[in-house]
C-alpha cells in the first residue's frame, strides 16, 4: 500500500486526522500490516506524524518489536505527500 492510499483509507475510517483507528481495519493481513508500519516507523520524516498505541482487548501487531493495535495520524503528514 502506498503512503497516499494509506492516508486516504485512514481518513475515511477515522473521519479526519488525529483519531485512533484499529490497525486491523485497514484491510491488510498481519504480515503486510507489520511490514508496512515497521517501515514507516523507521522513516523519521514520516514516523513523526504516526502515533501507534496498544489498546486493551484489541488485536495487536508487532511493529519493530513492540505490540500496537491502533494508529492515529497527524494532519501535517499531508506536507510529505
Amino acid at each position: 500500500m502506498q503512503l497516499r492510499d494509506l492516508i486516504e483509507k485512514y481518513r475515511t475510517l477515522a473521519g479526519g486526522f488525529g483519531k485512533a483507528v484499529p490497525l486491523e481495519s485497514l484491510g491488510l493481513n498481519r504480515e503486510e500490516t507489520e511490514r508496512l508500519f515497521s517501515s514507516l516507523d523507521e522513516d523519521y520524516h514520516i514516523s513523526r506524524y504516526f502515533h501507534l498505541s496498544k489498546l486493551s482487548g484489541a488485536t495487536a501487531y508487532t511493529i519493530n518489536g513492540f505490540p500496537h493495535s491502533h494508529v492515529s495520524i497527524d494532519a501535517e503528514i499531508q506536507t510529505t505527500l
